[in-house]
């Protein structure tokens, strides 16, 4: 349940970044205090943090597809060992994203989302809203075991995987 919230979460999120229009002057100002005040933040979560792992093994690629056929990760499973990385691509009909499943990250859930470079959010990788924008993360220090993943934009269309570590 909580990972459909976080994924329902986020699609508006997403919705509303992506939603346009002229922004006042005065609403860029009331921006720049949140931005500093979580910068001010980070030196004290830094503390308790998990570093990100390296990618040491192999590098598999996973394409990110709306089209006539739906939305779809190819491939839909893949199964990848501690240490590989994988390169997801958005091949056509984005915004897409990577998003982890909190009931199948369990203990690995810090780590994997320490390995998400510009992470949108806990367990969520950055939004690819370009054709042919690609994204890299680690799968190094994550346990073994299957984990499920979800494109929280299309997730209403289906749009999922597992990631099998060995």
């Amino acid at each position: 349940m909580q990972f459909k919230v976080l994924a329902v979460a986020t699609s508006a999120f997403a919705l509303v970044a992506c939603g346009g229009g002229e922004k006042k002057a005065e609403d860029t100002a009331a921006v720049a205090p949140a931005v500093e005040s979580s910068a001010a933040a980070a030196p004290a979560a830094a503390a308790g943090a998990v570093a990100a792992s390296p990618i040491t093994g192999q590098m598999h690629s996973v394409n990110m597809i709306g089209d006539e056929k739906g939305y779809r990760y190819e491939p839909a499973t893949l199964t990848v060992k501690v240490g590989d990385g994988v390169k997801f691509v958005s091949v056509k009909g984005g915004p897409h994203n990577v998003a982890f499943d909190p009931a199948t990250a369990g203990a690995s859930a810090a780590q994997i989302t320490a390995n998400m470079p510009e992470a949108s959010g806990d367990l969520t990788g950055k939004m690819l809203v370009t054709d042919g924008e690609a994204w890299t993360m680690s799968f190094g220090g994550i346990a073994a075991g299957t984990y499920s993943v979800i494109c929280t934009p299309h997730q209403a269309m289906n749009m999922n995987m597992k990631i099998t570590v060995q």
